[in-house]
């Protein structure tokens, strides 16, 4: 019988150990500089042909309410302060009252005549590059914690990998010398690091934060990335640490967090040379800097991280989620609507249409997905006499980009914009769709952990085909 120290070795020695394989493309590298990685973050072939290469989630912390951005309900207006006049849900995060106008006009934009408010008018003059879900649907997840990981991981209640994580995982990177997938200013906060984290896929695969949302993005560095004074020397400590977690490793068998602390040191010093560069919009043309709202307000800080997320995409970052998080931005309008729906618009509506107008005219908006997400709309009717509550039931995504079939709209809310009234697209089919344009089927993309298959989307999940470009199988 194989003793359990010879099993682990045979393991690894036949090349089954997913360390070993890792380490050894690490090792590849450090003596042919610059060639392809053949490990952990390697690229990968698609499963069948991708429409994009990477993607950006703009993601808003606290629920925008779809009633007032890209879902208009004039009957609201027309019955304003009214009782609804059919049952709500049974389950409510908090009592509401009778049914609350938007404060904002909705007016069509572009060929399409799609209908924004009037806090996106900027997003609204990119419309024709925009497919609008109106029919999302996030279940029972009516609060903060469990919504934000069930869009992000695909379960409000269990550990899972995120969907950047698995991203990398069935893709690699594109760029060796950068993390794959980056997450910016996501909030400590409502699920925390698991909103980025890889939970049992291997630690490789996790997002690399870069700020927490406490503080303004300007002030966000990535820790421990000056090179050292000697590059020599500082190569000669990496390899005698590397070449002792290897000695630990080989001891103790696979590791995935000291897997994932090897190739972190490695992943840092080729960051040295090329991240400070990524990372500094300084170089950018103050025309282009200007076109993003940086260096004025309200929009400088959301303006850096959408220029900072088009550097890190051009440069090959896989996946990169730009945050507008809690808790100094926060679209949780319990009371007064109006303002906070206002401020925050006039924070994210320029920048992200820059972004948009500046991905297509460097012919790159064909090949990345752009969505913008939020963890849940807001309820039609009033909570207090100016708020919403939070409304799981029914609200709204949009897309542009890879593959995504420009001004259009999917789904349908009912006249309130209480529940989804045709096309309800559930997590599942948002994750099933993303992975879709990716070239990665749902269902093949699996892990095995803990005896059984987990997929991203688990035993759901149809890609929502409607919105894709026409050629699309």
């Amino acid at each position: 019988m194989i003793g359990l120290t010879n099993r682990r070795q045979l393991l690894q020695q036949s090349a089954v150990g997913f360390g070993s394989i890792a380490l050894a493309s690490l090792l590849a590298n450090d003596t042919c500089a610059g060639s392809a990685a053949s490990g952990a973050l390697a690229p990968r072939q698609p499963h069948f042909p991708a429409r994009a290469k990477r993607v950006v989630v703009l993601f808003m912390h606290g629920g925008v309410s779809h009633v007032d951005s890209f879902d208009p309900k004039p009957k609201l207006t027309e019955l304003n302060g009214q009782p609804l006049p059919f049952p709500k849900p049974k389950f409510e995060f908090a009592p509401t009252g009778n049914l609350l106008a938007s404060p904002w006009n909705f007016q069509k934009y572009g060929q399409s005549g799609i209908e924004v408010s009037d806090l996106f008018p900027q997003i609204g003059g990119c419309i024709d590059d925009i497919a609008v879900i109106r029919s999302m649907n996030g279940g029972d997840q009516v609060s903060h914690g469990p919504a934000l990981l069930n869009i992000n991981t695909g379960s409000g209640v269990f550990a899972r990998p995120c969907l950047g994580a698995w991203t990398l995982y069935g893709l690699g990177s594109e760029n060796q010398n950068l993390p794959g997938f980056i997450s910016l200013s996501p909030s400590l906060y409502h699920g925390g690091a698991q909103n980025y984290g890889s939970s049992f896929l291997p630690a490789t695969f996790q997002g690399t934060r870069l700020g927490d949302g406490s503080t303004h993005f300007k002030d966000a560095r990535l820790s421990s990335l000056a090179p050292g004074e000697v590059p020599e020397l500082q190569r000669m400590q990496l390899d005698l640490l590397k070449r002792r977690n290897e000695r630990h490793l080989e001891s103790v068998g696979a590791d995935s967090a000291l897997e994932a602390r090897i190739a972190s040191f490695e992943m840092a010093f080729r960051m040295q040379a090329e991240a400070p560069e990524v990372m500094d919009i300084g170089r950018e043309s103050a025309a282009t800097q200007a076109a993003y709202g940086v260096g004025v307000e309200p929009t400088d800080e959301f303006g850096r991280q959408c220029l900072f997320a088009r550097r890190c995409l051009e440069a090959g970052v896989r996946f990169v989620q730009v945050n507008f998080s809690y808790p100094r931005n926060y679209w949780d309008a319990h009371g007064g609507l109006r303002n906070n729906h206002s401020t925050n618009a006039a924070k994210v509506d320029l920048p992200i249409a820059a972004l948009l107008k500046d991905l297509k005219s460097r012919g790159m908006l064909h090949d990345t997905l752009v969505v913008f997400a939020t963890e849940f709309g807001r309820t039609p009717a009033a909570q207090g006499t100016d708020g919403r509550d939070h409304h799981p039931h029914a609200f709204s995504f949009w897309m542009a980009g890879g593959g995504i079939r420009g001004g259009t709209t999917y789904g349908q809310t009912d006249e309130f914009g209480y529940y989804v009234a045709e096309n309800k697209v559930t997590m599942p089919d948002f994750h099933a769709t993303i992975l879709h344009l990716l070239g990665l089927n749902h269902e093949r993309l699996t892990f095995r952990h803990a005896g059984r298959d987990y997929r991203l989307t688990d035993v759901h999940g149809e890609v929502v085909r409607d919105i894709l470009v026409r050629n699309d199988a």
